[in-house]
């Protein structure tokens, strides 16, 4: 209706993907490049994770267009099959020959035959699974048996699980353990803030044709921010309401009025994004926040520590100093740290952050619980030993994901291309946890 009005060509805002409007900004397109490198040279389970109307599907979308011509490729988007009918529904998308009622130990056995010789002819199997968080217990246990299934040292099957935050806490279950073992790579949509809404609007108006300045005020995006909690579905929905309100006006701009008659005409859900967050995981938050507070500031105090004008590689032992005995505090500042690489790697890494642009990347090599220190002590030391360049390796401390973690980052480079040919040339000590690239503007 407001097409002509506003020069466009087609809808911008429909709430059905559609892959010309795909948004690589706020960390979408640098997932969908993990997403690719991941599925194409990993042998584990991908899980991608996202509140509703966050931009799973049209990410999927995207991945199944981009996917290389190798690639045999299964999307399973009924989330209530039970184990057996995923079987099925696998070998009929590969049209295998099966007699009529078939055991599901026959299907499993002629799914094998198969995917090995795809195999050996060069092709890859990869199964795309939609709405995984719906998908009964039992079902999840078929999709971690498929995972075994391997020839050599290879496997026969990748598997993508897409699914809401209600997969993560199904994953965090004590019986769901070894599949959450074979999960490899776990990348989560974030919302978008007000400066990517922005740019998102922007762009979608542009891609349906718009050639003018930008439609929307200052004033409208905060409103939209603020109401759509960044979910793209609801970015959508009010962007496309507001632009009726204002061609029913005969306005060529989208202020605070039109953007407050599309809020008025939209019934969002309490219980999406930040709302069930704060009813539901308040007090979980708030206890995060402060062991989050407390270990920053841990971390700290220990750094500092470590600058004195003795060097930190020359501890001072209590035999040297006999009073250190009787003030275990003294003793514990002067002595050698008990994870030194942690904290030289910690003190780097944000000097680096400090001084890098948000649009240079990285590469991720790994990320792990904040209590986890002996492992991370022994990762770097392990790739001291195996020759790694230790300067290129930094450690940050962040809590933006709920939970206290520590991440080990390596190398910095200025383009995608780059940092891409630079996980290819990674020593082998490094490739063991699956690294994947990521940008400097996510770590802030």
């Amino acid at each position: 209706m407001y097409l002509e009005h506003f020069g466009l060509t087609e809808l911008p805002f429909r709430i059905t993907p559609h892959t010309d409007f795909f948004f690589d900004g706020a960390n979408r397109g640098a997932t969908l490049d993990a997403l690719l490198y991941a599925i194409t040279h990993d042998e584990g389970i991908v899980k991608v994770s996202g509140e509703v109307g966050s931009g799973k599907t049209m990410l999927c979308r995207v991945l199944m267009e981009r996917l290389p011509d190798n690639i045999t490729l299964i999307y399973l988007a009924n989330p209530s099959l039970s184990r057996e009918d995923m079987l099925y529904a696998i070998a009929d998308e590969l049209r295998l020959s099966l007699p009529d009622n078939a055991r599901a130990s026959l299907v499993l056995r002629t799914l094998q035959d198969h995917l090995i010789t795809s195999f050996s002819e060069g092709r890859q199997v990869v199964v795309l699974i939609d709405e995984a968080h719906a998908m009964p217990v039992e079902t999840l246990e078929e999709i971690r048996l498929l995972s075994n299934l391997e020839a050599n040292r290879h496997k026969l099957l990748q598997l993508v699980l897409f699914g809401q935050p209600e997969l993560n806490d199904i994953l965090a279950r004590p019986d769901m353990r070894q599949l959450k073992e074979r999960i490899t790579h776990n990348f989560g949509l974030e919302p978008l803030v007000r400066d990517d809404i922005a740019s998102y609007l922007d762009f979608r108006m542009r891609t349906a044709g718009y050639r003018g300045p930008s439609v929307f005020t200052p004033a409208a995006l905060k409103m939209i921010a603020r109401t759509s909690h960044g979910l793209t579905r609801r970015i959508n929905i009010l962007a496309d309401k507001a632009l009726l309100a204002a061609y029913a006006t005969g306005s060529h701009q989208v202020g605070s009025k039109e953007a407050q008659a599309a809020i008025r005409d939209s019934e969002f859900s309490q219980a999406t994004y930040t709302d069930k967050k704060t009813h539901k995981n308040l007090i979980r938050t708030i206890a995060l926040g402060c062991a989050a507070i407390a270990l920053v500031a841990a971390t700290w105090l220990i750094a500092t520590a470590q600058r004195p004008a003795v060097p930190a590689a020359e501890p001072v032992s209590s035999s040297a100093h006999p009073a250190s005995s009787a003030n275990p505090a003294r003793t514990r500042t002067r002595d050698a740290p008990a994870y030194p690489l942690i904290q030289e790697r910690i003190a780097a890494g944000q000097h680096w952050l400090e001084q890098t642009p948000n649009n240079h990347w990285f590469i991720q090599l790994w990320a792990t619980d904040a209590t986890q220190q002996a492992q991370v002590e022994n990762f770097l030391s392990e790739a001291v030993a195996h020759q790694a360049d230790i300067n290129n390796i930094r450690v940050y401390f962040s809590s933006l994901s709920g939970q206290p973690r520590y991440g080990i980052i390596y190398g910095d480079y200025s383009t995608h291309a780059a940092v891409m040919a630079a996980i290819d040339q990674l020593p082998s000590a490094l490739k063991k946890t699956k690294p994947y690239p990521r940008q400097v503007i996510r770590l802030r």
